[in-house]
């Protein structure tokens, strides 16, 4: 039972799986600033749990597809939530 406050649950990570969406949400965002079409925008990254989560402004649906596109490429991620919004 010592090692229960270790132990990742639906609602809690581990520390290890938050290091894991760390390094997953940088990658994911140095990937999209690396896109020459998606560096200027205004593009929000969350992971948890391996789930990536994209949020903020562009320009176009094609814009919303790129960003969605690059972020599955990222290694690790095994799920992308597109909630871009075209303005």
């Amino acid at each position: 039972t010592a090692f229960m406050g270790c132990a990742s649950t639906q609602k809690h990570e581990s520390t290890g799986e938050y290091v894991d969406d760390t390094v997953i949400t940088t990658k994911v965002k140095t990937a999209i600033f690396n896109e020459d079409t998606l560096k200027t925008f205004q593009i929000n990254v969350k992971t948890y749990q391996g789930v990536v989560q994209l949020s903020g402004f562009v320009d176009s649906g094609k814009s919303v597809s790129k960003a969605g596109e690059v972020a599955r490429r990222v290694v690790g991620v095994k799920e992308v939530k597109n909630d871009l919004i075209v303005k």
